[in-house]
């Protein structure tokens, strides 16, 4: 398969500057700061996960690269409260609709509707992103680091913390683990590779013991087995983004339910 990430990021740039002609930085900035003033305050996904007995991020995802549509008519306010009731300690929303069937307006949707945080997922090279994130109701953003050089990396984490969003920085490699100088608020390792989509759990295991890191950790992608949460959890991760585990399901909310009590 083509590296797919290149090309995603490729696609990416040119989606953000002509969303910058719909709405201003000056505009949406101006929104964002009304915000801050105003004390409306993000939740900490960080502290939700490092509290949880499950630590399950569960994601609404309807579509993959690799996979095409997993669950097309999925809607997120039938899902994501249902994955709240179920027991997840946060919630993760992919927001690009090119490759994943995803928008912006999903988080808006469904803000009101749980009382955890959710995360934008979304390939973020600007910080205009992270402002559109904020002023969208998002708690929590993903930095990727196969996406950035490690100083935007760095002024992106910056300014997320100064809009009070946290910040999780997925990793997939011992190269990438420089990226933790970065000062996230959550250290994710992606078992996929983002370039074949190759998927392979183990990556968590190896990468476990290098990551010298008080930042909590998250296990991504892959993960299918009550089992593999137990083990994971012995090897200090403390969140596990799961979507297509349970998108896959006609009734996400009810897959996640059982995987937790198997648990």
């Amino acid at each position: 398969m083509k590296d797919i990430l290149q090309e995603i990021v490729a696609f990416k740039r040119i989606e953000v500057e002509q969303q910058k002609q719909v709405v201003s930085p000056r505009d949406l900035y101006a929104k964002v700061e009304r915000l801050i003033s105003d004390g409306i305050n993000a939740r900490s996904m960080s502290r939700s996960l490092a509290s949880s007995r499950y630590g399950i991020i569960a994601e609404f995802k309807r579509k993959s690269p690799s996979k095409g549509w997993i669950h097309e008519d999925a809607k997120p306010m039938d899902v994501v409260p249902m994955y709240a009731a179920g027991g997840a300690s946060a919630l993760s929303i992919l927001t690009d609709n090119k490759y994943f069937g995803g928008t912006l307006d999903f988080i808006p949707q469904v803000r009101a509707s749980v009382d955890i945080p959710i995360l934008r997922k979304e390939f973020i090279i600007d910080e205009y992103q992270l402002f559109e994130a904020r002023n969208a109701g998002a708690d929590a953003v993903l930095l990727i680091a196969a996406d950035l050089s490690k100083e935007e990396c760095r002024s992106l984490t910056r300014t997320a913390h100064d809009l009070k969003l946290e910040v999780l920085l997925e990793m997939h490699s011992e190269q990438e683990l420089e990226y933790l100088e970065c000062d996230p608020d959550m250290a994710g390792i992606n078992n996929r590779n983002l370039g074949s989509f190759h998927t392979d759990v183990a990556n968590s295991f190896r990468l476990a013991e290098r990551m010298a890191t008080e930042a909590v950790k998250v296990s991504e992608s892959g993960i299918s087995d009550p089992h593999t949460v137990r083990n994971l959890r012995q090897a200090g991760f403390r969140g596990f983004l799961m979507g297509e585990c349970f998108m896959k399901e006609e009734n996400p909310g009810l897959a996640l339910k059982r995987f937790i009590e198997e648990i």
